[in-house]
C-alpha cells in the first residue's frame, strides 16, 4: 500500500459522504482510507459502511481529543508508505491522487501539501470565504498561491508526509489550533524536504457562515502567538499584517468619527475632509477586493460578499493575535484558545 488517507471527523457525516464518494473516482487507486471519529455525537459509521465494497476503508471511534491527536491515532493504524492528511470538509477531484503520485515520482520529498479552491456547488458565502483565505490580497498567498510573501507550509486540510518521517517526528502536537503549522515547522527543522504540489488541489468548504468563520480566524490569530512562543523565528512580517490592518481600521474609523464631530462643532470643511481621508483607504481596499473576487468568481454577488469575508478574515485574525499577544507576551499567561464551548455551533 502506497498511500493512507487519514481523516479525523467530528459530527460531519454528510461531509464524509461527499469526501468518500469523491475518493471512489480516483484514477490512482493504491490507497486506503482511515476515518477516525473523534467522539462525535452524530457518527458517520453507516456512511463508511456504505463504501466498504468500493474503498479499502477502516473506521475507528475514539474519545474526543481534537483533530491533531485523532490524526496520530489514524497514522498508528495506517499501512501506507505515505500518509495523506485531509479534513472531512474537503472533496478531491478525480486526478488528485495521481497528481500526488506524479510529483513524488518526478521529484521525491519527505513532506508536501497542495492548495485548495471552491467548487461550483459551494454557496456564495463559502466561495467568498474561500477567496478571502486564498487571495494574495488577504493572506499574501501563503496557502499555496503562485504569488506569496512567505514560504509554503503544508496545512492539515491537504497535507502529505512519508510515514516513517511522521513517526520519527511524533506527528501532530496537542495544540488545538495551529497544530498543522507546528508540525510543518518541525518538518523543516528536521531538515526534511517539503514541497508544494500545485496540481494536487482539493475543494475545501471551510465555514458556512461568517460567525463560524470569525471564530476560526480568531483562533488562528491566537495560534500564531502560541507558535511564536514555541518558535520565535517563525513569526514573519506577513503574520503581522492582519494585526496592522485591524489597528489601522480602528484608527481610520476613529478619525472618521473625529471628522464628523469637527464638522458639526466648528469647521464643516475640515471635518468633511478629515472624514473623507479616513474612509478613502477602506473604500479603495474594498473596491480592490470586490473587483478581483468578482473577476475570479464571475459573480458580482460573490465579489460583494468577499469584502465582508476579507474584513472578517483579517480583523478576526488580527483581534485574536492582539488578544494572545497581550495575554501571553505582556501578562505572561500560558497557551490558550477561544470559543471552546461554541466553536462548532
Amino acid at each position: 500500500m502506497k498511500y493512507s488517507i487519514i481523516v479525523p471527523v467530528y459530527n460531519r457525516p454528510d461531509e464524509v459522504d461527499e469526501l468518500l464518494d469523491s475518493l471512489t473516482r480516483q484514477v490512482c487507486n493504491d490507497f486506503e482510507v482511515i476515518i477516525v471519529e473523534d467522539g462525535s455525537a452524530n457518527p458517520c459509521k453507516q456512511v463508511c459502511d456504505k463504501y466498504a465494497d468500493r474503498l479499502a476503508i477502516k473506521y475507528f471511534m475514539k474519545p474526543n481529543s481534537g483533530p491533531g491527536q485523532s490524526r496520530n491515532y489514524g497514522v498508528e493504524r495506517a499501512s501506507g508508505d505515505y500518509v495523506l492528511i485531509l479534513d472531512s470538509d474537503v472533496v478531491v477531484p478525480e486526478g488528485y491522487l495521481q497528481a500526488v503520485d506524479d510529483e513524488l515520482r518526478r521529484e521525491p520529498c519527505q513532506a508536501f501539501g497542495g492548495p485548495d479552491r471552491a467548487a461550483d456547488s459551494f454557496t456564495p458565502t463559502q466561495k467568498a470565504i474561500s477567496y478571502s483565505m486564498t487571495s494574495f490580497f488577504t493572506t499574501g498567498g501563503i496557502r499555496g498561491g503562485k504569488k506569496k510573501l512567505d514560504k509554503f507550509y503544508p496545512r492539515s486540510f491537504n497535507m502529505g508526509v512519508r510515514r516513517d518521517v511522521y513517526n520519527e517526528l511524533g506527528g501532530f502536537s496537542k495544540m488545538r489550533f495551529g497544530e498543522d503549522i507546528d508540525f510543518s515547522i518541525r518538518i523543516f527543522k528536521a531538515g526534511c524536504r517539503c514541497r508544494l504540489f500545485p496540481g494536487a488541489w482539493v475543494y475545501h468548504k471551510r465555514r458556512t457562515d461568517f460567525r463560524k468563520f470569525w471564530r476560526q480566524v480568531f483562533n488562528s490569530g491566537i495560534a500564531r502567538i502560541n507558535l511564536y512562543k514555541k518558535y520565535p523565528e517563525s513569526l514573519k512580517l506577513v503574520h503581522l499584517l492582519p494585526m496592522v490592518f485591524t489597528v489601522g481600521v480602528f484608527f481610520l474609523l476613529a478619525l472618521f468619527v473625529a471628522g464628523a464631530v469637527i464638522a458639526q462643532a466648528c469647521c464643516q470643511s475640515l471635518g468633511i475632509a478629515l472624514s473623507l481621508v479616513a474612509l478613502s483607504p477602506l473604500v479603495l481596499y474594498s473596491l480592490l477586493i470586490f473587483v478581483d473576487s468578482s473577476l475570479r468568481n464571475h459573480s458580482l454577488r460573490i465579489g460583494q460578499l468577499s469584502i465582508r469575508a476579507a474584513f472578517t478574515q483579517l480583523m478576526g485574525y488580527g483581534c485574536g493575535f492582539i488578544k494572545a499577544w497581550w495575554q501571553r507576551c505582556v501578562q505572561g499567561k500560558g497557551e490558550f484558545e477561544a470559543y471552546k464551548k461554541n466553536f462548532y455551533k
